[in-house]
């Protein structure tokens, strides 16, 4: 473990996020994950899904500890990290499924705005984009843990923080995504499942 980064919470939530994942994935073959972090979630998640091509992704200065999971694990369908900034640089390819786990909250508003704006171009015509995170709904807190960590996320950046679902719902909508299904998790998190609209105006093809 000393030569792979570790993050505690991949290990607590990995789990409950596996239960929703396998509602969403049968039939599907290529992954993007976005914002890999340490590259636990995808070697876990690319076990459990042993038909799926996992593509991890990150800031470049993430991919030698994502690519040392992805070494250690020996796993054939998880592939090694493309350079992936929301705001940036995107992958030239489409897939079945994107998957992005407590990444939001680290954006600013600006970030969150080009995901949306860039999301349908790597969508396949019946794609999902699956999010986990903590949320707001309607201006307010789901929870007091939920208050402090966004108070503690502002004063280490500003531009960051708990995003509004609802705000979510009007950025996602100009894209041609409506969020199909929402999920309580635990530590007061949610999953959140998006797919295009029958009017969808940004269709793959």
């Amino acid at each position: 473990m000393m030569n792979r980064p570790y993050s505690e919470s991949c290990d607590q939530n990995q789990g409950a996020i596996l239960q929703v994942l396998k509602q969403f994935v049968k039939g599907k073959k290529r992954v993007l994950e976005i914002g890999s972090g340490t590259g636990q979630h995808a070697v876990y998640f690319g076990q459990q899904f042993e038909w799926l091509n996992w593509q991890t992704s990150d800031l470049e200065e993430n991919h030698s500890g994502i690519s040392a999971w992805i070494e250690y694990s020996q796993l054939t369908n998880v592939i090694h990290p493309v350079a992936l900034d929301v705001a940036g640089t995107w992958p030239a390819a489409q897939y079945d499924v994107i998957f992005s786990a407590n990444t939001l909250h680290i954006m600013s508003a600006t970030d969150v705005m080009q995901l949306f704006t860039r999301l349908p171009a790597c969508m396949g015509e019946q794609a999902l984009f699956i999010v986990y995170g903590p949320f707001n709904y309607q201006g307010e807190y789901t929870s007091a843990s939920n208050r402090h960590f966004d108070q503690w996320l502002k004063q280490r950046d500003p531009h960051s923080g708990i995003k509004n679902f609802d705000w979510l719902q009007d950025i996602a909508r100009t894209s041609g995504l409506e969020c199909s299904h929402d999920f309580i998790m635990p530590a007061n998190n949610r999953i959140l499942v998006w797919q295009r609209t029958e009017d969808n105006p940004f269709s793959a093809g």
